[in-house]
């Protein structure tokens, strides 16, 4: 049976049409959500940069040997090293592991389902698309629904039986401190766990099997892990090990709890590592500068589809004669791009006036005053023109 399928679809140009006007109200959608977006994002980053500032300038350096009830309440960083008595544990597999969390990452070898679309326009305003289907067996960490593929026979996928899953410690301590759950939660820098020969063993005292096998520091659930069998599976784990960390948060009791600013935003923040306050602080205003730009480029983005799908009956109209139809695409193209650019500084610009008035009044005066200053310049500059001769 061949792995590849093709399904060609015809669309007529009156079909084209009415399909061209819901996208006009999907534009409409979209062009309103972008614009919400991006006043949101602004106010966000005003927030948060405020609350950031606050808190740089609230939070008190505190050990993490001994708890000070006179703080309680306030933001505190404290730095450390974290212990605990329990031990980490797959259940399903008997793996154990020392540290924050243990990882358990599963995959299985399966059927994978692609597509690639070609589409042309064809004389009369109507289109074709060819779709050609094509199949193939490799490792995925999540099941593929074969029942759902283009053509399924000779493709199915047995059950996932193995999932991803994560065995988290309940608590720890560091020093004096305890630390929770939503602590805990928030400290990253995983690292690969190795499966050695012992955990195979583990495995097979487990389960009673005798074909667990150690393959590229994995476990191999199948016959030959150099010729794997759809529904083969390999387990592998990563581990958030103990150590180090660094905590800004509020004093609660002998733990820790999100410290609420005046600006708005809830402070709780996570470094592994000794790091002092000020780089917290430091790396947090630096993320907040990230998201801010990267939403004002997903916004403007967005603006430019949404304005696309506005225009769209425009192109199906002079498909009659498909260059045409091109040729009133890059026209709509090129006006959509500019409308999101006019549009979407617009709204920045309102957002800056709303959430930060006095700045934005600020640099509209120097604006204006650097303008003035440069004609200034430019006409002393000039040439005077010169004087008429006496007759």
């Amino acid at each position: 049976m061949s792995d590849t399928f093709t399904v060609t679809t015809r669309r007529g140009w009156f079909s084209r049409i009415a399909g061209s006007f819901v996208g006009v109200l999907i534009g409409i959608l979209l062009v309103l959500a972008m614009i919400v977006l991006l006043f949101w994002n602004e106010g966000r980053a005003v927030q948060t940069a405020r609350s950031l500032a606050e808190g740089a300038g609230a939070v008190i350096d505190v050990s993490a040997d001994a708890i000070d009830p006179a703080n309680d309440g306030r933001l505190v960083h404290v730095s450390g090293t974290m212990t605990s008595a329990e031990t980490l544990t797959d259940p399903d597999f008997g793996i154990t592991a020392t540290g924050v969390s243990l990882i358990r990452r599963a995959e299985m070898f399966q059927w994978k389902e692609e597509s690639r679309s070609e589409t042309k326009k064809t004389l009369g305003g109507g289109e074709e698309t060819v779709t050609t289907y094509s199949y193939s067996r490799g490792w995925a960490d999540s099941p593929q629904d074969s029942s759902a593929f283009k053509q399924p026979q000779g493709h199915q996928n047995p059950e996932m039986r193995w999932r991803d899953r994560t065995f988290a410690l309940s608590q720890a301590q560091m020093g004096a401190w305890r630390l929770d759950v939503h602590t805990l939660s928030r400290i990253g820098g995983e690292e690969a766990r190795p499966v050695t020969a012992a955990d195979a063993q583990k495995v097979r005292e487990t389960y009673g099997w005798g074909d667990v096998r150690i393959a590229q520091s994995r476990i191999y659930l199948g016959k030959d892990p150099n010729a794997p069998q759809v529904g083969d599976q390999r387990i592998s784990y990563e581990l958030v090990p103990l150590g180090a960390i660094s905590v800004i948060a509020k004093q609660q009791g002998d733990g820790f709890a999100s410290y609420q600013t005046q600006a708005g935003d809830a402070l709780f923040m996570v470094d592994r590592g000794t790091v002092a306050a000020t780089q917290m602080f430091d790396e947090a205003v630096a993320e907040n500068t990230f998201v801010t730009w990267l939403l004002r480029a997903v916004g403007l983005l967005l603006l430019a589809v949404g304005f696309g799908l506005m225009m769209g009956p425009i192109g199906v109209i002079f498909d009659v004669i498909p260059f045409l139809g091109s040729l009133a695409r890059m026209g709509t193209g090129l006006v959509a791009f500019v409308l999101a650019v006019a549009v979407g500084t617009v709204v920045i610009a309102f957002a800056w006036f709303w959430y930060r008035p006095l700045l934005a009044l600020g640099i509209v005066v120097a604006g204006a005053l650097i303008s003035w200053l440069l004609v200034r310049y430019g006409k002393s500059r000039a040439p005077h023109s010169a004087a008429p001769s006496p007759a």
